[in-house]
């Protein structure tokens, strides 16, 4: 397979954007080699953003491997195609050559009665007390991502390099809300499996969990059901971080380069494609792949850049006024750009996600969520959860790839989620049934009992108050959408919504949790204060 290293030349940003890109094989789960994911790219929406060129595969980047881990192995392999090289302890691992991080997929085993009272007794499935290469997030999969996991999962874990076990902790299992709406290229790729949410546990190398099914009948007695059918525990490993410039908490403003000065405003914030003719210089080290994640989001930061610096209302606002002809002489509604962490900047491997992008054709609301992964991490962790969770997505739920638009962390940090540029209308797998047309946010963490950070908080609304207003949308107001199918609403049904809604207003989910749904109606009104309104 032949291989391109992309060198540093000057190009334009349009070149940049039909440079050949490595297209991730997303095969099936084992044993079932029949859900490969067809070579054929979601369509793109008409006049919703370039798409991107035929692939010619990147030059592999040097491996990463954790701490710990077992040298890479020369025969890519994947937790989805093949059990892989089995280490001292016989584990699977999907490390291939050039990819960040790695995942090990191991089968749950039938549980035999417990004296465990902490732990959920049998029947079930579940693996033992073991010894495993470094991870840093769990979740468990299954093969039909149609199928619903009714019981309980739960895990505890062994710090890296110590004696010291968790308590149980409990995954959340229904996630099929986050996802790609059913009848969707994405959905129907034959790719997608079942699966938990995802749990953020930190450098561990010990495991052990317990699966037990439970549902309850009408008059609420407890009844046994079926597990669903190829049930594994995946480990996570996000891999080192990237070697990149790192802004305060709460602002990403600077670029490599020493760039910290706002984009000139005469460089227009719009959902449409770069200005053709905008000359850029591709990094040395940066892939096809990369280069063609980054040159959606040139004008407004270099190719290659860390970051996307913030504007201030001024700037932001005479650009997008430059940006929409029908705008011209009048104010528009718009809130001050605030800096982004770009994919480059968390360390998002491009050779990860499906090679092209898909749009929708515009962004008419925002549906907050939360990550439902704990509140376990520190903020210099976020870029590590981000990696964890998009390899997770991808790898192990078989999406095209990270599944939110945005991501926001406790410090309120703004991050670049699903790839295709943070102007546009991207189309994303977050709310079931209501992915068109809108676009998701996760606050990385659990708000079901637990307050949500201010910062998190003034974080949605700095980043709804511009990008709600790309599209001309008041963050206090109204819109009626079109229901592609949840628990809550039939497939075809219009729907009335906030602007600015949580999950759980378009599907039957605890997300965004209650005390961050409750957070709400105070980012409607600070995002409307912010585009002037």
């Amino acid at each position: 397979m032949r291989s391109l290293m992309v060198t540093s030349i000057g190009v334009t940003c349009a070149a940049a954007l039909t440079l050949p890109l490595a297209a991730p094989a997303l095969s099936a789960p084992v044993p079932h080699a029949s859900s490969a994911r067809p070579p054929s790219a979601a369509p793109q929406s008409p006049g919703a953003g370039p798409p991107a060129a035929p692939a010619t595969p990147a030059a592999p980047a040097a491996p990463a491997t954790h701490a710990g881990s077992a040298p890479t192995e020369s025969t890519p392999t994947d937790s989805r195609t093949a059990t892989g090289a089995p280490d001292d302890s016989g584990e699977p691992d999907d490390r291939s050559a050039g990819v960040a991080g790695s995942t090990q997929s191991l089968p749950l085993e039938r549980l035999a009665a417990s004296s465990d009272r902490s732990a959920a007794p049998a029947p079930g499935r579940g693996l033992d007390r073991r010894t495993t290469r470094p991870f840093s997030l769990v979740g468990v999969v299954w093969d039909d991502a149609e199928a619903e996991l009714h019981g309980t999962v739960q895990v505890r874990t062994r710090a890296a390099g110590g004696e010291r076990w968790s308590d149980w902790q409990d995954v959340e299992t229904h996630n099929d809300e986050h996802a790609a709406d059913l009848g969707s290229d994405e959905r129907a790729s034959g790719a997608v499996r079942g699966s938990t949410a995802p749990l953020w546990v930190g450098a561990s190398d010990g495991v052990e969990v317990r699966v037990h099914p439970e549902a309850a009948d009408e008059e609420g007695r407890s009844i046994a059901v079926r597990l669903p059918e190829g049930l594994r525990l995946e480990l996570v490993d996000p891999g080192p971080d990237p070697a990149t410039e790192s802004a305060p908490a709460g602002q990403a403003g600077a670029v490599p380069g020493g760039r910290t000065s706002a984009t000139p405003a005469s460089l227009p914030v719009r959902p449409g494609p770069p200005p053709a003719g905008t000359a850029a210089v591709v990094p040395e080290t940066l892939t096809a792949a990369s280069a063609a994640a980054s040159a959606v989001n040139a004008e407004f930061a270099p190719l290659g850049a860390s970051l996307i610096p913030a504007m201030t209302q001024a700037e932001t606002a005479e650009a997008a006024a430059e940006a929409a002809e029908e705008a011209v002489g009048a104010k528009p509604y718009i809130g001050p750009r605030p800096g982004i962490i770009t994919r480059k900047g968390w360390g998002a491997d491009e050779k990860l996600r499906e090679r092209n992008f898909a749009y929708t054709k515009t962004v008419k609301a925002a549906f907050v969520h939360h990550s439902a992964t704990g509140n376990n991490y520190t903020c210099k962790q976020a870029p590590s959860v981000l990696r964890s969770i998009y390899r997770y997505h991808v790898k192990s739920s078989g999406w095209r790839d990270f599944g939110y638009n945005f991501a926001v962390d406790k410090c309120g940090n703004i991050y670049e989620g699903r790839a295709g540029g943070v102007s546009r209308a991207v189309l994303g797998a977050h709310t079931l049934g209501f992915n068109t047309n809108t676009m998701g946010i996760a606050v990385l963490g659990s708000y079901s009992s637990t307050n949500p950070p201010a910062a998190a908080v003034t974080a949605v609304a700095k980043l709804t108050a511009w990008k709600l207003g790309l599209f001309g949308r008041n963050p206090k107001g109204k819109v009626t959408l079109v229901s592609g199918g949840s628990n809550k609403y039939a497939k075809g049904k219009k729907v009335k919504m906030n602007v600015i809604s949580g999950h759980r207003d378009g599907f039957a989910t605890e997300c965004p949790g209650a005390r961050l749904y409750k957070k709400l109606g105070t980012a409607r009104t600070s995002s409307a204060h912010l585009q002037g309104r």
